[in-house]
């Protein structure tokens, strides 16, 4: 027999942070995650350095295959002391703008990169448990956080219900797992995608060998939007559930096919669904200077995944107000945008440590599918003859494939961006930023799976075409919590999505029009 694990109080779990340790809170165990797994988990960095100091059991559970969650048990260190209501969480150092980077002398060192900010002085409706960071002028080495910074600041939330919904949550992941929605219906499911996919391609092909390019390339617009659908299943290991086997796949959809880095849309979307809709973590909703989908963006916010000011400037000034008006208009380009974060994120990862599962194979298949993305489809373009044609057949292949953008800020456009801190439970904090798209079962192929976002959010490895039959089930836990389970129409999502980008311009017209009259009044008087 072994000797007993140790258990550790919350603020020897603190001190430990403090002093650089990297320790995460699971099934009541204290897992410590070493540096070197920290660099090479496959699902990105801060996926971890968000849960350090609290409880991600929930997150751990739904984002992890059981074989994962044996593995991981190996890096317990000990056990904590737990309440009624569960652990505790403390801030992870990160949410307050503290990072750790290699020093002078190569070891690991706190640095202060964003300085948080409580908007609630400046904006009644915020609430105190909101955290938000702006950029430091300076970013040195300091001696690091302290206990006072890992202390979660005023929530509105109880800790006995957010205990609640936990325990919830897993009794509804429970009864997913018990009804099999986790098995990938290969050929009732992905058997006539694969068709649809075949066929588009096909018809993309046969009418650009018969001159036809605009309807060619319309065609393979249409193509790439419905293979968004199958990276998007595969980057969640959705479809084979092991990790080198989606990723081959991934690499063949997303980079080769599409010319978009699926190891950047996996980094992105881990964060993206771990800190859904927080303005200063949330890549997904940040769009400046095209769009701000709340007033606090006006504050220049620090991004923690971009690692940049996401700078409130003179052309963000002009363009917000007319977000609202220009909202399809930029949605139709922004697979461009796609490309240009896709390959920053593999210069980026250039010379970084070995990923799991397999090393850097990965990087370096990408890079090679996606040198072969552009032999195939710059042939395409020179086919086309004219600079006329060129330009027409990239612009209309690109916008036939925009509407999937619409699809994925629907689902998130319109909800809280507020911060209720990390005392909320999982459950709690997916449904409160989370909607459906309601549609017919008829059309779902259009939407591809994308408009059950809050069973996705919930379960995200979960098979695509499962997704229905599990969020019936979600939907009765919901109402049983008493939570609100958000969903609307098509048509009437994008009415509200455009209503809150009219808002927040509305509201920058205003601040605009007090501060020119504040001038005024300034210089009137100086006279």
């Amino acid at each position: 027999m072994g000797l007993p694990s140790p258990v550790y109080t919350r603020e020897q779990v603190a001190a430990r942070i403090l002093a650089g340790d990297t320790l995460v809170i699971v099934d009541n165990q204290v897992l410590r995650v070493p540096p070197s797994w920290l660099a090479a988990h496959p699902g990105g960095t801060l996926a971890i350095l968000h849960f350090v100091g609290r409880d991600a059991t929930d997150e751990c559970h739904a984002f992890h295959s059981d074989d994962t969650l044996k593995r991981m048990k190996g890096y317990t260190i000990g056990r904590v002391e737990t309440g009624e209501t569960g652990w505790q969480p403390l801030v992870p150092p990160i949410m307050n703008g503290w990072v750790r980077r290699p020093g002078k002398e190569g070891k690991l060192e706190w640095y202060d990169e964003a300085a948080p900010f409580k908007t609630s002085a400046e904006v009644s409706s915020a609430p105190a448990s909101e955290i938000l960071l702006v950029k430091r002028d300076d970013c040195l080495p300091a001696h690091g956080p302290t206990y006072a910074t890992l202390l979660p600041p005023e929530t509105p939330l109880t800790p006995k219900v957010q205990a609640q919904h936990s325990a919830a949550y897993k009794e509804l992941h429970q009864r997913v797992v018990d009804a099999g929605l986790y098995k990938t219906p290969f050929l009732t499911g992905y058997g006539p995608e694969f068709v649809r996919y075949s066929l588009l391609g096909l018809l993309s092909a046969y009418l650009y060998s018969k001159g036809w390019f605009i309807p060619s390339a319309f065609f393979l617009g249409l193509l790439w939007q419905q293979l968004t659908f199958f990276a998007h299943d595969l980057g969640h290991l959705g479809v084979f559930h092991n990790w080198v086997a989606d990723r081959l796949a991934g690499i063949f959809v997303a980079d080769f096919i599409g010319g978009l880095s699926i190891g950047w849309w996996v980094d992105n979307h881990n964060v993206h669904h771990l800190v859904t809709n927080h303005p200063t973590h949330d890549p997904d909703i940040q769009h400046l200077p095209f769009f701000a989908i709340s007033p606090v963006f006006f504050k220049s916010l620090w991004s923690s995944y971009y690692k940049r000011v996401l700078v409130f400037d003179w052309f963000a000034k002009q363009l917000l107000p007319y977000q609202h008006k220009l909202f399809y208009i930029v949605l139709s380009l922004a697979r461009f945008n796609l490309y240009a974060l896709s390959y920053g994120f593999l210069a980026k990862t250039a010379f970084q440590p070995k990923r799991a599962n397999g090393g850097r194979w990965w990087w370096w298949t990408e890079v090679f599918c996606l040198g072969l993305y552009y032999t195939w489809y710059s042939a395409v373009l020179r086919g086309c003859g004219s600079w006329g044609n060129i330009i027409a057949y990239l612009l209309v292949s690109h916008i036939a494939a925009s509407p999937v953008h619409v699809q994925i800020v629907l689902s998130h456009f319109s909800r809280s961006t507020e911060d209720l801190g990390v005392t909320e439970s999982f459950l709690a904090r997916q449904l409160r930023t989370t909607v459906d798209v309601i549609c017919s079962p008829s059309i779902e192929f259009i939407h591809g799976g994308l408009h059950l976002q809050v069973t996705h959010h919930l379960f995200p490895r979960l098979p695509r075409h499962n997704l229905r039959e599990a969020s019936l089930i979600v939907k009765e836990y919901a109402k049983e919590q008493g939570i609100e389970y958000a969903e609307f129409g098509f048509v009437e999502g994008n009415g509200d999505v455009r209503s809150v980008l009219k808002s927040v311009g509305d509201q920058l017209r205003i601040v605009g029009m007090v501060a020119d009259a504040e001038i005024k009044e300034a210089l009137s008087s100086s006279d």
